[in-house]
């Protein structure tokens, strides 16, 4: 992908409605992925694996994370590493939204349909 020099707002971008109470939209570069999540409390888990590397940090909210077979929690500003294969899901406890950016690398496969947007802006300013 080439380097596509201007800002974006997570505001902005196309935001993907998963399943009631979760939502996401991500932004790419060559190598890496993040993904800006909103998760309300209530929301159902759905335990999965990748095989890249999840990066994740909580902005917004508390959240149980289970990772294999490790539970842990973590409100604003927490960081943690999930590595690729290894089964896991989180949600928010509390009353309170979480919101949370994951990063991954390499790109999460699953996920290039929330970058559409850089591709369809660089096919744009190829063309004009």
């Amino acid at each position: 992908m080439t380097a596509n020099a201007r800002f974006y707002n997570w505001g902005r971008l196309p935001k993907e409605v998963v399943r009631p109470g979760v939502s996401r939209c991500g932004f790419r570069g060559d190598d890496a992925l993040i993904v800006m999540n909103w998760l309300e409390s209530g929301m159902e888990t759905k335990p999965h694996s990748h095989g890249c590397e999840q990066i994740v940090y909580i902005e917004q909210g508390q959240i149980r994370f289970h990772i294999g077979e490790n539970v842990t929690e973590g409100g604003p500003a927490s960081l943690m590493s999930i590595p690729p294969n290894v089964k896991h899901y989180g949600g928010p406890f509390g009353y309170e939204p979480v919101v949370n950016l994951d990063v991954f690398s390499p790109i999460r496969e699953g996920y290039r349909n929330l970058v559409e947007y850089q591709l369809a802006a660089i096919e744009t300013e190829h063309t004009s």
